[in-house]
This record gives C-alpha cells, structure tokens and sequence, in this order.
C-alpha cells in the first residue's frame, strides 16, 4: 500500500512537472505583429489583415494563439525602434519583426536600417520576449548596390542574435497583380492569404521553439 500511495504522489507530480514544462503548454500563445503597412493591413478590413488571417490559420492548426496587430502605415525603422517598448506589452511571448521597407523606399542608408533592428531584437531579447525576423528586399529602382547592402541586413542579424528568419515577406505575392491593392505595392486580401499560407510552417516553428524555451 505504501509503494502504491508512493508511486501515485510521484506520478502525479511528473504529470505536474510536465504540464508546466512549457508556459504555451498551460495558456494561450500571445504574439505581436510588429511592422508597417505590410502588417497593419493598409486599406483593408480588420479580418483580411496578416495578424488576423495569421491567427486564424494557426487556430485551424490547433493552436490556442492571439496576434496582435501592432503594424503602422508608413512606419520606418527609426519609428519602431521609438516604439517597441509600449507596442509590445508585458507577457508577450513572441514577436514578428517586420520593417525596413519603407527604409528602402525612402533610400535611408542601410547602415542606420540595421542599427534600429538590431536595437529592437537587444530589447526585445533583453525582455525575454522571442523574435521572428521577417526579410524585406529593397526595390530595383534604388540600384543593384544599395540593394545589395540592405537585403544582406536581415540574415545577418539573425545570425548575429541567433534567430529565426523567413527571408521575404511579400513571397509569392509581388509582381502579382492580381495579389496586389491597385498601387501594386500592397497585398490585397488574397495576397495576405499567399504571405500568410507561406510563412505558416515558419511561424509554426517558431511557437514550436518558444515552448521550449519557455
């Protein structure tokens, strides 16, 4: 009797043990989506906006997950950087890091591009907060060097602060008309369909990888 009470104390303190193991185990997952119009859902509804087709596809997945839409139009790197500390409220779990295009387009030099991402993964690292990287390229109008120095950004600062990466958050989606609002530059809600089915195994890993660092 003895060894059976004993063994039933044990088993119900590993089942304990295991079921706070991983904080996404015991509640709800809570992101923030972090970028510019991109993220925000310019000129879209509520609904159709990436956070929100995000959330949803990963509810059909069985997670139990809330993104919140922290996107703001024409948001630049030195804007989010002034930002992230109040956009990313305390308890969140993860963040989608998502800017550097309206940089491009503005021809801000890359250098400082990188500085202000590079400052919001420390803080974001600093609060135990985890960071999914998103990649921009910069357009061909601004030339082949500038290009190159600013698409470089983004893998090495994942390499450089050990995160995880998806390389071009318009995959799939520019130079398709029919993906795109009318000025060709912002995904309509299909498009957000498109982004949101490609990076779904990223975003997938990246929960996954949370729960055990958790």
């Amino acid at each position: 009797m003895l060894f059976k009470a004993a063994h039933g104390i044990f088993t119900g303190m590993t089942l304990l043990s295991l079921a706070f193991a991983s904080p996404l185990a015991a509640q709800a997952a809570s992101l923030v989506g972090f970028g510019d119009s991109l993220m925000a859902g310019y000129q879209l509804p509520a609904e159709e906006s990436f956070p929100a087709q995000l959330e949803k596809a990963l509810k059909e997945k069985g997670f139990d997950i809330t993104i919140v839409n922290a996107g703001v139009s024409g948001d630049t790197s030195s804007g989010g950087l002034a930002r992230i500390d109040w956009s990313v409220p305390d308890g969140t779990q993860g963040v989608i890091l998502e800017l550097g295009a309206n940089d491009a387009l503005r021809g801000i030099p890359p250098e400082q591009t990188e500085k202000n991402l590079d400052a919001m993964i420390a803080r974001l690292k600093e609060r135990k907060v985890g960071v999914l990287l998103v990649g921009m390229l910069a357009p061909p109008n601004m030339g082949p060097e500038y290009a190159q120095t600013f698409n470089a950004i983004y893998s090495r600062l994942a390499e450089k602060h050990g995160i995880p990466l998806y390389p071009f958050f318009l995959d799939g989606v520019v130079t398709q008309a029919q993906l795109q609002l009318e000025d060709g530059m912002h995904p309509n809600g299909k498009g957000v369909a498109v982004m949101v089915e490609r990076i779904l195994p990223a975003v997938e890993s990246f929960l996954t990888s949370l729960g055990k660092d958790g």
